[in-house]
């Protein structure tokens, strides 16, 4: 049980970041409206109640396919999350595996409260007009959105109006925050989308 307690303090990161003390990423990463599947490296840290978590996050987005895989600082896996239209399942490094039938359904089994990993995607693209933008900055780029208790705020690497963000802080109520810095982005297909 403490395992499964750890995975999903670990999925809960996912969702909140902004990592402050970490050097600048240096990668020229692609306009944030073409982001329609991407792959990305970010390194996380997670503080829930009064445990923190940091590692390191590899991403594979594609439509309603997703890989993530979290891994310790050092580069040791810690659990796998796959996605796709048929389901959601998450394998810990220890070998167990949880399965749903979508991710909200997996998080609530893991975690005992759904983590709406849908809305996920626009969070960390800065997509989300429609889930709360309620700063922007002088480039019209999101600076800030709440969203169903959520409140993230980004950062980005450079002036560009369509520079993905590098650097999200997420919280909620209960004493969750995270820490995300994206250190390389890859769109995997091209694609247009207005933010």
């Amino acid at each position: 049980m403490r395992s499964c307690h750890y995975i999903g303090v670990l999925l809960g990161v996912l969702l909140i970041g902004g990592c402050a003390n970490l050097p600048s990423s240096s990668n020229t990463a692609p306009p944030r409206d073409a982001l329609l599947a991407f792959t990305l490296e970010a390194r996380f840290s997670l503080r829930h109640e009064d445990k923190s978590y940091s590692g390191r996050l590899s991403w594979r987005h594609d439509g309603m396919n997703n890989e993530l895989l979290l891994s310790s600082p050092f580069g040791q896996g810690m659990a796998e999350i796959v996605t796709s239209e048929s389901g959601a399942r998450l394998t810990s490094s220890d070998g167990k595996v949880y399965e749903a039938s979508d991710a909200e359904t997996l998080t609530r089994q893991v975690l005992g409260y759904p983590l709406p990993l849908d809305q996920l995607t626009d969070w960390v693209r800065g997509w989300g007009a429609a889930a709360g933008i309620s700063e922007r900055d002088d480039l019209g780029r999101p600076l800030r959105l709440r969203h169903e208790g959520w409140l993230i705020d980004y950062g980005y690497a450079s002036d560009d109006p369509q520079a993905p963000p590098d650097r999200i802080f997420a919280e909620r109520t209960g004493g969750f925050e995270l820490r995300l810095r994206i250190d390389e982005w890859n769109s995997t297909l091209p694609g247009k989308r207005e933010p």
